[in-house]
């Protein structure tokens, strides 16, 4: 399905936005036609003040790697071009890579893409949030290329804002849509995460493939979780049923976290483990059930963040050389 651009974003003209009196950037967004090949003398060009904030840095950013990634590979000038260099912001792009991910013939592109548009710009904190994810997955992943890569590619990226849109809309009370965003999100990226879940910024979903995040699971700043990881209930309790995760926690692969337990900030669950107690801050808990390394009364501590550091083997120095 074709993408859904908005007309006043494609004259091919340069855009002018002025963030504030003294500070003015300047955008050349040309049509697909023109798009700078590898002979092109047609640049995007943007000028800022030293003091630009993380926004507009990150923004043109994506902006210079698209370029680039065109004068590379021509054949994705038009993409390219409806996915990013035809916006005029981040919230914008955002707004139409999900709108088309998430369209089917029944819920158009263009339906998809005011409602994601609306919320976007009464949100900032939103905003916010997608900007810390973008970084997160460009650090803490060494197969992430550029900004870009991961906009366009990264469907746990991709998963994650629109589960943020999603949230806002179930705070709303507008549940009913925002589960439909939930379904599609789960069709489309084969992750679900409920809209009444709370997920906090600079989280890197890796792989992302059958991630499963309840309705009162609560995940907090600069946590990593890697595919197959469920954080779920243990059955058909009603109320806060599902685990709050603290900040700087890494979650390895194909994890189970069940009931309303908590694993502290800067813990590390291991890869296949089943968790259903408590985990203390700066600790690692592997296995099923999970265990603490070290044992419970004297658990190995941890001296680095592992949602930040990715270090999912640290606690290994021989085969099977660890005391639970």
């Amino acid at each position: 399905m074709a993408p859904c651009i908005d007309t006043s974003r494609t004259t091919g003209k340069a855009l002018l936005s002025q963030d504030d009196d003294s500070r003015f950037h300047y955008t050349n967004l040309f049509p697909p036609t023109n798009f700078p090949g590898r002979n092109s003398r047609s640049p995007i060009l943007h000028t800022t003040s030293p003091l630009q904030d993380f926004d507009d840095d990150i923004w043109f950013k994506m902006l210079e790697e698209a370029k680039s990634h065109v004068e590379q590979e021509p054949i994705l000038s038009s993409y390219y071009y409806s996915s990013i260099t035809s916006h005029r912001s981040l919230d914008s792009a955002l707004a139409n890579i999900l709108s088309v991910k998430l369209s089917t013939l029944t819920l158009p592109s263009h339906t998809l893409f005011e409602l994601f548009t609306s919320v976007l710009q009464e949100s900032p904190e939103i905003t916010e949030s997608v900007k810390q994810d973008l970084l997160a997955a460009k650090e803490r992943d060494p197969a992430c290329l550029s900004y870009v890569h991961c906009f366009l590619s990264f469907k746990g990226f991709l998963a994650c804002q629109a589960h943020r849109i999603a949230h806002k809309l179930w705070t709303q009370d507008r549940k009913i849509l925002s589960l439909l965003i939930q379904n599609r999100v789960s069709e489309a990226f084969a992750v679900d995460i409920h809209p009444g879940a709370k997920i906090g910024r600079g989280i890197l979903l890796d792989h992302a493939t059958a991630v499963v995040i309840g309705e009162t699971a609560v995940v907090g700043d600069n946590v990593s979780i890697l595919h197959g990881v469920t954080l779920g209930g243990t059955g058909k309790q009603c109320g806060d049923r599902h685990p709050k995760i603290g900040d700087g926690v890494l979650i390895g692969a194909g994890t189970c976290v069940l009931g309303n337990i908590t694993i502290g900030e800067g813990a590390k669950v291991g890869s296949g483990s089943v968790v259903l107690k408590d985990v203390p801050p700066h600790t690692t808990a592997v296995g099923n059930p999970a265990r603490l390394i070290g044992g419970k009364e004297n658990p190995k501590m941890l001296d680095m963040i592992p949602g930040l550091s990715m270090d999912q083997t640290s606690y290994l120095t021989e085969w099977s050389d660890y005391v639970i």
